[in-house]
């Protein structure tokens, strides 16, 4: 049942992490009320009250959260590479780094976890956090808990190496969609700033900036026309910030605004 966790609002335990696609550190969310529906440019995942997963550094990820019966709420606990660090040097937790894509790590339910979102409630503040001073006591709590159920996320955790060189070609057309900067598209494929222009040229004959605008409005035709989509249902999982830049670089290239594609 989740009504014993009425009093916790949707809080956040560690340190800031950016709103952006890009997944800098390690991240535990477990989902109270509503629903998320994720994408990481291999798969779509779904979440529902009860749920919970770890969400991967170094990938690109977004997700949607849908209220049911108007209400999300949601626990996130990040596991920093300095804490992670402290972490295994304490526990002596060995690693193998695994090839694994995926950016969500969907966990088997068992009654520790719920047991532990529960114990934060004495903690837990009106802001929407829990107290700082009990940050580190929590985090580590949590990570034996999740690490005595799943032994193999050991592997995954504790891998702090730095992405390697990939093919950039297949790794571009999967997710131009993700708003990111160049810099963390060139840090995700193994590549300097100037080593990723160098060969994204060579492959696309194109600069990155140009090439994912052109990609995004390619894709955002084929859905308005063929499958009778709204711009203000697409534009950010295209990978655009507003609506208006979305419909004036449309416009700049089609010689009209969305709403004049006829659908077929």
């Amino acid at each position: 049942m989740l009504t014993k966790f009425n009093t916790i609002k949707s809080c956040y335990i560690g340190p800031e992490i950016s709103p952006e696609q890009f997944v800098p550190e390690h991240f535990f969310l477990y989902l109270l009320k509503g629903r998320i529906s994720g994408f990481d440019g291999r798969k779509k995942y779904m979440m529902r009250a009860g749920d919970y997963c770890i969400v991967r550094k170094n990938h690109l990820a977004r997700y949607n959260k849908d209220r049911i019966d108007g209400e999300f709420e949601k626990v996130v606990v990040v596991f920093d590479k300095l804490f992670l660090g402290e972490f295994q040097k304490r526990h002596k937790k060995p690693a193998i780094p695994q090839d694994c894509s995926d950016a969500f790590i969907i966990l088997k339910k068992e009654k520790l976890v719920p047991n532990f979102i529960h114990s934060l409630i004495p903690y837990y503040e009106e802001s929407g956090t829990i107290d700082k001073e009990f940050h580190n006591i929590k985090r580590e709590e949590l990570l034996l808990i999740l690490l005595k159920n799943n032994p193999s996320l050991s592997n995954i955790i504790f891998d702090f190496g730095i992405p390697e060189k990939i093919d950039l070609e297949e790794f571009m057309n999967r997710n131009y969609k993700f708003n990111v900067s160049i810099e963390r598209f060139a840090y995700l494929t193994g590549r300097s700033i100037s080593a990723f222009k160098r060969d994204f040229k060579k492959i696309f004959n194109d600069t990155p900036s140009h090439w994912l605008i052109q990609k995004r409005l390619e894709e955002a035709y084929f859905l308005i026309e063929r499958k009778g989509k709204k711009s203000s249902d697409i534009y950010m999982d295209l990978g655009f910030e507003d609506l208006s830049h979305f419909s004036f670089s449309f416009k700049k290239k089609f010689g009209l605004v969305p709403s004049e594609v006829k659908t077929r």
